[in-house]
């Protein structure tokens, strides 16, 4: 029998032979890679630098951007160097560290939307007491908390795997998944616990966001209906983006947990293409943000022109 003590390192079943082709898809991704890197650098810099991008809601796009930065780094470079290796295994450590960056990478992105939902229904429904509500000091611990609770439960739940005893090591899928290492469990009594924390830290992570964001935009929606069309516009201006962000991260988010815990559906679906929409999350949600907020949103457009080298960024 093999235990979690025993076991050295996880293989990762989900890529398959496709040989030369390989090296196409190892360009692809790399150049995915780049872009998101480089957006995502490039409007963090712009907001850090720009002193009038100092406001709440670029704050909070700044924070979603470096989120972005750290999930997808939690994905790409291990992907890459797998799709060119013969070899498809990885050793515990960086598969639970994988783990830990990829679901922690999740909780924080829909917590972020969350926030900036909140923050919209203020700005949109409260415009004179905004600044007195969303002050600086509240933006930081918004922005701290938001980071701090998607570490700390799911550090919790990762401690929970990590004492599995387990008697496998093949994981269907191009990157390690927590549910699927709790699935190679020996008994699965071992794994109530985890499936209980499982269970509740899908209510905390998305009932709870999900709950704020409803809220947020129906009391926007209220608002709009009585306001000027002038009022409407500058509000669906102002929350297209999050809206198009929200929905692109929530259909990855569905589409992950499809394939996760239900089997059935799923069977008969390309083995290249069940791999891109179990990635979807990961390498969409990084590159719309970016692409979305940055031609959206007329001040950070302004200041890219300022910021930027002349040539870099396009003229409108």
């Amino acid at each position: 029998m093999m235990n979690s003590t025993q076991l050295t390192s996880f293989f990762l079943a989900g890529y398959s032979d496709i040989g030369h082709l390989k090296y196409l898809y190892f360009i692809i991704i790399t150049v995915l890679y780049i872009s998101i890197v480089f957006a995502n650098t490039v409007l963090i810099v712009v907001i850090c630098m720009e002193r009038s991008l100092h406001e709440p809601m670029y704050l909070f796009l700044c924070s979603l951007f470096v989120n972005d930065l750290y999930g997808s780094t939690g994905l790409f470079p291990a992907l890459m160097t797998h799709l060119v290796s013969d070899d498809h295994t990885v050793s515990t450590v960086c598969c639970y560290l994988q783990i830990f960056v990829l679901y922690t990478y999740g909780t924080t992105e829909f917590s972020n939307l969350a926030v900036m939902s909140y923050d919209r229904y203020l700005a949109i429904c409260y415009p004179l007491q905004y600044n007195v509500i969303m002050t600086p000091s509240k933006v930081c611990i918004l922005i701290c908390v938001t980071w701090l609770y998607s570490f700390v439960k799911f550090t919790i739940q990762l401690s929970l795997t990590i004492r599995l005893r387990l008697c496998g090591n093949v994981i269907d899928k191009v990157y390690c998944d927590n549910y699927l290492v709790v699935k190679l469990a020996c008994s699965t009594s071992d794994t109530t616990v985890n499936n209980i924390s499982g269970l509740c830290g899908i209510v905390l992570s998305v009932a709870v966001p999900l709950i704020t964001i409803v809220f947020s935009y129906i009391k926007i929606l209220t608002i709009c209906l009585k306001s000027s069309i002038e009022t409407r516009q500058k509000a669906f201006s102002t929350c297209t983006p999050h809206l198009a962000s929200l929905l692109n991260f929530s259909f990855g988010c569905f589409l992950t947990l499809l394939q996760s815990r239900f089997d059935s559906p799923m069977r008969n679906v390309p083995t290249v293409l069940h791999t891109i929409l179990s990635v979807y999350y990961l390498m969409c949600q990084p590159l719309l943000n970016p692409i979305v907020y940055g031609a959206r949103m007329a001040k950070i457009r302004q200041a890219c022109k300022y910021i930027l080298p002349v040539g870099l960024y396009p003229k409108t």
